[in-house]
């Protein structure tokens, strides 16, 4: 059975006396969930919240991370600097990151590994823009990002992936995804994994859908069959609504 993951990435956003509270509030507000729950505080404060949350059942994870574990890299955070205040899991390749910060496939793919060779768990994030979605081109650009930033790992080393579908092009655009629309990217990504390995992988890899997932939307958006949670943005700064997402799941 695939596992069940609503995790809330802050992005840039809350000090370190916002982040305290917002995890207090939290801690208050989740409901009980069989689903792993996470947050993504920003990297100052990882390890503030990761002595906060000790003994509950959140996770704190970090939102990026550099391929080198250590060396002439000014700003940069390694894998074994994370798993020293006990950070297990990354997001890579987010929407943000590869359209602000430059980052393309090879550069993930080393990435990944890196986090693979530390036997870290990986949120690897992925989607098409407006103008791929406009020009039919969305499954290949989905395909591709795929293919080269996770298709070379070995079967055993999927265990350790999680993926998030981020339609960009329905994000702050005006546009606007239709649960049936993240059904249907879900489901064809399961079909290319199948292809590429075998379709026991493919069944038992968990696909978050990252699409501005909001209260109002989040139980029609979980009940389809490929989707397996959410990598949830602006509604995860909000103690309320992000437990009601939580709840959907």
């Amino acid at each position: 059975m695939r596992k069940k993951i609503v995790a809330g990435n802050w992005k840039m956003n809350k000090n370190s006396s916002e982040t305290a509270d917002l995890l207090t509030q939290l801690t208050g507000t989740l409901p009980n969930t069989t689903a792993e729950v996470m947050v993504a505080p920003t990297f100052v404060n990882l390890a503030l919240a990761v002595k906060q949350m000790a003994g509950s059942s959140v996770e704190v994870v970090a939102q990026n991370m550099h391929f080198a574990q250590s060396g002439a890299y000014t700003g940069e955070i390694s894998s074994n600097m994370l798993q020293s205040i006990g950070i297990e899991t990354v997001i890579l390749g987010h929407s943000e990151r590869r359209a602000y910060f430059g980052e393309d496939d090879a550069l993930l793919a080393k990435k990944v590994d890196a986090a693979m060779d530390a036997d870290m768990r990986v949120i690897f994030c992925f989607g098409e823009e407006l103008q791929d979605r406009k020009a039919g081109d969305h499954f290949k650009v989905v395909e591709n990002q795929l293919k080269n930033g996770l298709f070379h790992l070995e079967t055993t080393q999927w265990k350790k992936i999680v993926l998030a579908y981020e339609p960009v092009w329905a994000i702050g655009t005006g546009e606007t995804a239709s649960p049936d629309q993240a059904q249907e990217m879900h489901a064809f990504i399961r079909k290319t994994i199948a292809e590429a390995y075998d379709q026991e992988t493919a069944q038992v890899v968990t696909i978050l859908y990252g699409g501005s997932v909001k209260p109002a939307n989040a139980n029609e958006i979980f009940s389809k069959p490929d989707v397996d949670g959410g990598l949830i943005g602006g509604a995860a700064l909000n103690a309320e609504d992000f437990a009601a997402i939580v709840a959907a799941i």
